[in-house]
């Protein structure tokens, strides 16, 4: 292909800038599909073009444009905790079912234009994120670009999958379970787990910092005679979030992690566990859901002072907390962002389905957060979440040499508050994968030899045609609306555990 027939040129009538933090008008932006990159942005002095458009243009006037939207917090192999809850997924789903499905979140993320996931863990399935990365890696299926990391760090008997039937685990009279994480226990065995996880080719290390460990004094109630606890305490909360790792340990985390130029995730339920792992210098701190001990503004501070992401994943608490708690959490991010805390746009997306990824920046915005601070999180910071340079990759902006990743909605979010489930178009690495509303060929048939070479002239008129197809030639739909993309319409908008169905 000559230089010339690379070079695609999209122009804009209004275009939001993530370093500027406003919205631009009548900006074209050129991009090269065989690096996949940016090659310049030219502003226009007018809405109009000077010359009729050709097949290496795409009009995307009378839309609103984005960088390619960034969710910092995934779960690929995980669907709505509302059809099956996530342990029950992790103990009962084949690997090939779960495998199987990621597949559709994938692209289900990537149609409600998230180019970007950073995937904080398998769940269950040791590195399969990591070879589920590279098929989409090496364009065997469509899905956003993924930064993985494999299995979470976490101490002994701190995140696991819970049972009562433990006699003689792995005997006729117990139950095994899959692993849930990389147990690891004192300084020296958390950088050996650090050390593993690089090794299985994590782009980012995650702890858990905090979680559930006593569950079983006070084991979760079930269904039948005899399934619930009579008298749970009324002291304290039955089942609190405890910390699995000390100070040191969670030093050295990251000491080791720097060596390997890998940034870190710390799960942190409670303010005191995320003050900790802000000292010890993570990259980000997920969640932060209870200040039991008034460490609320320290956190912050401390947060502040060393430039700690917090992703608070907000759409899981508005999914699994009664209206009190759900509220204090959207008033918590609005308050640190007022502080000057950073903060990066993820839901925790898989705990609700993929392709319903906006909720989290809809119910930032909706906590006081403004429009263009919360189009912020969810690009460029997603970026520095995903390690910065450490990732090898610059997205979230507009650059030369950028990711030539671009989203365009139907309104205005400034407008209209749920713009976000209106994507018109998505450009991953300068291909069209969805165009006026519809998905461009997801996954193309096998041609002939001389047919593959008559298709690279032809992409951008492919482009523009056809919806979604798999090699048998069976189109694709969201269950619910019979719209290929949840984040089409409103109609339709929420999904169910199969995600998509067969049409």
């Amino acid at each position: 292909m000559s230089p010339h027939r690379s070079i695609l040129t999209v122009h804009t009538s209004l275009l939001f800038d993530p370093i500027q933090k406003a919205f631009l008008e009548n900006v074209s932006v050129e991009v090269n599909t065989l690096t996949g990159a940016i090659v310049r942005l030219h502003h226009r002095n007018t809405p109009d073009l000077t010359a009729p458009l050709s097949n290496r243009d795409i009009d995307l006037r009378g839309k609103v444009v984005f960088p390619g939207f960034v969710d910092s917090h995934t779960h690929i192999f995980l669907h709505s905790d509302s059809d099956r809850y996530h342990s029950v997924q992790m103990r009962d789903e084949s690997a090939v079912e779960r495998i199987v499905r990621a597949t559709n979140h994938a692209r289900a993320g990537l149609m409600a234009g998230y180019t970007t996931y950073r995937d904080l863990g398998t769940e269950a399935l040791g590195n399969a994120d990591a070879n589920f990365r590279d098929c989409v890696n090496r364009g065997l299926t469509p899905g956003p670009r993924l930064f993985v990391a494999t299995e979470a760090l976490a101490s002994s008997g701190g995140y696991e999958i819970r049972t009562e039937s433990k006699l003689a685990r792995g005997g006729p009279l117990g139950l095994s379970l899959p692993r849930a994480a990389d147990l690891v226990d004192g300084v020296w065995a958390v950088r050996g787990g650090v050390r593993r996880r690089v090794g299985e080719g994590a782009d980012v290390v995650k702890f858990y910092a905090d979680y559930r460990r006593r569950v079983m004094r006070f084991p979760p109630d079930v269904q039948g005679p005899g399934g619930t606890v009579l008298f749970p305490p009324d002291r304290r909360e039955r089942n609190p979030a405890m910390v699995l790792f000390s100070q040191e340990e969670m030093d050295a985390i990251v000491v080791e992690a720097k060596l390997a130029d890998i940034p870190v995730a710390a799960h942190a339920a409670e303010t005191s566990t995320a003050l900790m792992a802000a000292r010890a210098g993570v990259t980000t701190v997920e969640h932060v859901f209870a200040d039991r001990d008034g460490c609320m503004e320290a956190m912050m501070g401390e947060m502040v002072s060393k430039g700690t992401i917090w992703v608070p994943t907000l759409a899981t608490a508005e999914e699994g907390f009664d209206e009190e708690k759900y509220s204090k959490c959207k008033a918590a991010v609005k308050t640190a962002f007022e502080k000057g805390v950073r903060v990066a746009a993820g839901g925790d997306t898989g705990v609700f389905n993929h392709g319903l990824n906006c909720r989290e920046m809809e119910i930032m915005i909706e906590a006081g957060v403004p429009v263009e601070d919360v189009l912020v999180a969810a690009t460029h910071t997603g970026w520095h979440a995903c390690g910065g340079d450490a990732s090898g990759f610059r997205f979230g902006w507009w650059d030369e040499g950028n990711r030539a990743d671009i989203v365009a909605l139907d309104t205005d979010p400034r407008k209209d508050a749920k713009a976000f489930r209106k994507v018109n178009f998505v450009m991953k690495d300068a291909r069209v994968w969805k165009r006026d509303g519809q998905p461009v060929d997801m996954v193309p048939a096998n041609a002939w030899p001389e047919e593959a070479a008559q298709s690279s002239d032809e992409e951008s008129t492919r482009c523009k045609q056809q919806p979604a197809k798999i090699a048998n030639h069976v189109a694709l739909s969201i269950r619910g609306s019979g719209n290929p993309t949840p984040a089409a319409s409103d109609v339709g908008w929420e999904t169910d555990s199969f995600d998509v169905k067969l049409a």
